[in-house]
């Protein structure tokens, strides 16, 4: 721990900072002194200049009125957001579930050593190019060798539908959406 001494430039600021807790005068006097400082230095700043609502008034005014009132304004009502009802289940699109089987036969088709961008270009006229972006970390060995069974709708609205399609890893639950393009897969997750 530093010794304290009562020199030197550290002691000056002590003694300064601890004047106004000495005493309970110190400390009203302390008090009065900031405020009288706070009050010159708000006397001592400019005006801001007016805003341009208050100066276009003033300017518009006639001569002759003695008072006008500004213009009051008015709070807007708060917004409430009603969730909106789920989509209404329509029958399944056979041209979805015809691209849902074309993309699993070419989810399929990677011969042994197969490049992955090769497989990525059989599947690009059928998925979404944000997919697309996820395929690429997708290694086609991990994908089935076998389509099982025919696509199926699970869900189905006028944009979108959930499509089970058996393979021989497993059934796949393949998202497809309608795009401007048409139907194209947004996502595949393995059921289970």
């Amino acid at each position: 721990m530093p010794i304290r001494t009562h020199r030197g430039r550290a002691a000056v600021y002590r003694r300064l900072w601890g004047w106004p807790l000495r005493s309970p005068k110190h400390l009203v006097g302390a008090v009065i002194v900031l405020a009288v400082v706070a009050t010159g230095i708000g006397y001592l700043l400019p005006e801001p200049p007016p805003s341009s609502n208050m100066a276009a008034s003033r300017t518009t005014a006639p001569q002759h009125s003695a008072v006008v009132p500004p213009p009051t304004r008015t709070k807007a009502p708060p917004t409430i957001s009603v969730p909106q009802a789920a989509p209404v289940p329509v029958a399944p699109d056979p041209a979805g579930l015809a691209i849902v089987a074309q993309w699993g036969k070419a989810w399929v088709d990677h011969p042994v050593g197969a490049d992955r961008q090769q497989w990525l270009a059989k599947l690009r006229p059928y998925t979404t190019d944000e997919f697309l972006t996820e395929m690429s970390s997708v290694d086609p060995s991990n994908a089935g060798n076998v389509i099982t069974g025919a696509a199926s709708a699970v869900s189905s609205t006028s944009g979108s539908m959930v499509v089970r399609l058996p393979t021989d890893i497993g059934a796949l639950a393949v998202t497809v959406n309608k795009t401007p393009a048409g139907w194209r897969v947004a996502q595949y997750d393995k059921e289970g």
